[in-house]
């Protein structure tokens, strides 16, 4: 079987794993889903000739030994699971190209001087216990042990509980030593119509976006909708509404490209005939420059605090804050190198989205390559992103890998 075609079938196999068939992919963290693709990944990386361990967090590695004792790892990979309804390629497409760099080491019979380590995250997209990037905000230590213990989802369930549900082992060791770390590469398909409208295959991430998540809680007063009159209401959603239709002008304002999302809202008591008491709703605000976003979150807070005096009593919280992230220049300069000794075409990008890259960056140099998204699509079941472009990755980061671990061929 061709590589593309092994990727594809990959994709196909995974996609299975999912509680919304025929409405995209939906695999929560700790998940029956997610135990499923766990034991897949598992049996490839142990197909691939690599030894499986995962972390107190349910990280997953698979690992190629090298030569030098104590030598710190080469990381590939990226997340697996999904946003609600979304595509079968977001995360999982890194996760397989990683495992197709393993299969190639495997089949060309290299033995690293610094170990190959191929991982699959958990809790990249935050869509069941909020905040995102988890599994390696664990692994850097940005996430400690408490927070992570105490973290619950919609349900009220605890990550502990969801764990112990799949068999997973909180006991585990979580944070691992910075040290331990050589490298990381990531693959992740681009969510964006750049590659796609240029008509290249792979795009050498420069920088990252920052990013920051808020939960904003509202409360008011509940009340019969027909004997409550309108001068004696205490209406939390209306002033939801009121703030959620206003904070979209501080990201025009402050332009170059920042951007502000309310994707999710939560009301209660959520009866047609009762006056909402309290609502939920999250804030995402991006931007390439630091500036930007600190000038969203003041205007916001102010915005928000000035309901406070108006018989509402309101909180935002910050769940999630990373800068931006300019990524290694010797390691975009290995990426360039490798993919026109390839004659793969290639463009520099920089990443609108959030990714693990960037919590790694922190601790260790770190590649990204994106290939392209069939319409620009994502986070929806329609998305779609070539084989053939994914395989062209597979290149790239086998050759990257090659000089990062410092292969030694075996006679």
């Amino acid at each position: 079987m061709r590589l593309s075609e092994r990727i594809e079938k990959q994709i196909n196999d995974l996609s299975e794993f999912t509680s919304t068939p025929g409405e995209g992919t939906t695999r929560l963290t700790y998940s029956k889903e997610d135990l499923l693709t766990r034991n897949y990944i598992k049996n490839k990386m142990l197909e691939y000739g690599l030894t499986v361990k995962e972390d107190g967090f349910g990280n997953i590695f698979g690992k190629l030994e090298g030569t030098l004792k104590d030598a710190p790892s080469v990381l590939l990979g990226s997340h697996f699971d999904s946003v609600p309804n979304g595509g079968a390629y977001d995360g999982p497409a890194g996760v397989i190209v990683a495992l197709e760099v393993a299969a190639l080491f495997a089949e060309n019979q290299l033995t690293p001087k610094y170990p190959l380590e191929i991982v699959a995250l958990i809790e990249e997209e935050g869509a069941r216990f909020g905040g995102g990037l988890m599994g390696s905000r664990g692994i850097v230590g940005t996430l400690s042990e408490e927070s992570f213990k105490n973290l619950k989802d919609k349900d009220g369930i605890t990550t502990i509980k969801a764990m112990s549900k799949i068999g997973l082992d909180f006991s585990l060791p979580k944070r691992r030593n910075p040290n331990s770390i050589k490298a990381f590469l990531e693959l992740h398909i681009e969510q964006g119509p750049i590659l796609e409208e240029k008509n290249i295959s792979i795009g050498v991430v420069e920088a990252i976006v920052g990013l920051t998540q808020f939960e904003v809680t509202i409360e008011g007063k509940a009340g019969h909708a027909g004997t409550t009159p309108m001068d004696r209401r205490t209406d939390a959603l209306v002033a939801a509404a009121q703030i959620i239709s206003q904070i979209p002008n501080f990201a025009i304002e402050e332009g170059e490209g920042t951007v502000i999302t309310t994707g999710r809202l939560d009301v209660l008591p959520n009866g047609a005939n009762v006056i909402p008491n309290k609502v939920v709703f999250s804030v995402d605000i991006r931007s390439s420059k630091e500036e930007h976003i600190n000038n969203v979150i003041k205007r916001m807070k102010e915005l928000i605090e000035s309901y406070h005096e108006q018989g509402i009593h309101t909180t935002a919280e910050q769940l999630l804050y990373m800068p931006p992230k300019v990524l290694s220049n010797e390691i975009k300069a290995l990426l360039k190198d490798k993919s026109s000794d390839l004659e793969i075409p290639y463009c520099s990008i920089d990443s609108g989205a959030g990714h693990d890259a960037m919590v790694f960056s922190d601790v260790t140099d770190v590649g990204m390559l994106f290939v392209p998204s069939k319409a620009g699509l994502s986070h929806c079941p329609e998305e779609w992103s070539d084989a053939r472009h994914l395989a062209n990755g597979v290149q790239i980061f086998y050759e990257a890998a090659k000089c990062l671990t410092e292969v030694e061929k075996n006679d």
